[in-house]
């Protein structure tokens, strides 16, 4: 796979469409990352990444930098290894973290969007042959890629969404 970073510049260089495509292949497919989680690192606002993907405004050279800057930094830090999230995209959407402090370490997370169990199973083993060092999954999938990957599998356990969404269903279905 050629080098995330330049295939941004390049495209950036071929025209405005092909920028904005490219920049956002890279942030939400290659790397695995929400847009905020992305301009967290970038170190620049939400509107503006997104008005740069939306065509509404066109990078400076300054911002260009950064976008560029940010894609090498994330890249690097796969070949360090990193946690991998697999879940639903408005889930990933709502991690405004792309790195967590374990005992002194920075270790960065990148995400894998999934919207059935087959699609997480694909994300899992991409994610391991990408470098990760371990992997964050629903419960419905944990046991089988714990099977199939060499890496440790960690489970999520939503009790506080789980009662939510029982509390919402139920209002739903009996108009509580």
């Amino acid at each position: 796979m050629a080098d995330p970073a330049v295939k941004v510049i390049m495209a950036a260089m071929r025209s405005d469409e092909a920028f904005r495509d490219a920049l956002e292949r890279t942030i939400k497919g290659e790397l695995g990352l929400s847009i905020l989680s992305f301009c967290e690192v970038a170190g620049i606002s939400s509107s503006t990444l997104y008005k740069l993907l939306t065509g509404e405004r066109h990078p400076n050279l300054k911002t260009l930098r950064m976008i560029v800057d940010a894609i090498r930094k994330l890249t690097e830090r796969e070949d360090e290894g990193f946690i991998a999230v697999i879940a639903a995209r408005p889930v990933l959407d709502g991690i405004a973290e792309s790195s967590v402090d374990v005992n002194g370490s920075r270790v960065c997370i990148k995400e894998y969007a999934a919207t059935s169990i087959e699609e997480a199973i694909i994300a899992a083993l991409r994610a391991e042959r990408e470098g990760a060092s371990g992997l964050v999954c629903a419960p419905i999938v944990s046991t089988t890629v714990e099977k199939i990957l060499s890496i440790p599998v960690a489970t999520i356990t939503p009790k506080e969404s789980l009662w939510n969404a029982v509390k919402l269903a139920a209002r739903k279905s009996s108009g509580w």
